[in-house]
């Protein structure tokens, strides 16, 4: 009775070895799968980093072909402008060769006053003259701080438009009889022109200073715009006063004597018949 007791106990202890191996077993396969899982999941993790990376190593790759683009333009910017402020532009350089023959003007302008204010007949005419000269000094002065005002020396150039104008002047007084209104009359007309040549630079110079953007030399050179034009105004004035009248009436006064001589010769001939009659 015995031997199969042996037997049921030996069956019930195959029996829970068994179950023991099936549990083994699968805590063994949960233990792999989760292994897998795992694994996998640092697979992803890794896959996914390494995108991260690619996309960070673009991006800073982009920024720095941006950067370099950006460098370039502005280099070539800079370029640019040193290329521009080496290079002085065409209409900046006649704004100051203009400046500096008008400058040569002045100057020979004040030479020239002294020996027209010598030469006039009239104090009106005179006065004018000196007023002028000092007026024109000042002219000079003026347009020294011009050129400072656009950082340019002053500096003057030959004008032989006024070089011209004085020169006519020269042959005024020389072809015209001293102490008479016809000398005032032409010396006045050469003045003139002397203020209109300084008007119409003067004037131009004010809108090139205004286009090129110096409003202080632009304000500088108005000034002495408006003295040239009252200059002209005044001289405009005299001349049509009193002097252009008595300089058209000292012609007359010349056929007025022409006449008279001729009148006196025809009484002496007269006379010297009347002696021959009573003869």
């Amino acid at each position: 009775m015995q031997k199969p007791t042996d037997n049921n106990s030996d069956a019930a202890k195959a029996t829970e070895d068994k179950k023991t191996t099936g549990a083994s077993t699968t805590s063994s396969t949960d233990k792999d799968k989760k292994d897998n899982s795992t694994d996998e999941s640092k697979k992803t993790a890794a896959a996914e980093k390494g995108g991260t990376g690619d996309k960070s190593t673009e991006s800073k790759s982009g920024s720095s072909a941006k950067s370099t683009s950006s460098a370039k333009t502005s280099g070539k910017a800079q370029s640019k402008e040193q290329e521009d402020e080496g290079e002085e532009k065409p209409l900046k350089k006649f704004f100051v060769d203009a400046l500096k023959d008008i400058y040569y003007a002045e100057h020979a302008l004040v030479e020239a006053l002294p020996k027209m204010k010598k030469a006039a007949t009239t104090e009106e005419l005179q006065d004018a003259f000196e007023d002028h000269e000092l007026q024109t000094r000042k002219q000079i002065s003026r347009l020294e701080k011009v050129f400072r005002s656009i950082d340019e020396k002053a500096e003057k150039k030959d004008c032989k438009a006024m070089d011209g104008i004085i020169k006519e002047a020269e042959e005024i007084i020389k072809s015209t009889p001293e102490g008479s209104m016809t000398r005032d009359a032409a010396l006045i007309i050469a003045a003139q022109k002397a203020e209109h040549y300084e008007i119409a630079s003067y004037g131009g110079l004010v809108q090139l200073a205004i286009t090129l953007g110096y409003d202080r030399a632009a304000d500088l050179l108005d000034h002495t715009l408006e003295e040239e034009e009252e200059t002209d105004y005044l001289l405009t004035d005299i001349a049509e006063s009193f002097i252009n009248f008595e300089a058209e009436e000292e012609g007359e006064e010349v056929e007025d004597d022409d006449y008279d001589d001729e009148d006196y010769d025809d009484e002496e001939d007269y006379d010297e018949y009347d002696e021959e009659d009573e003869l």
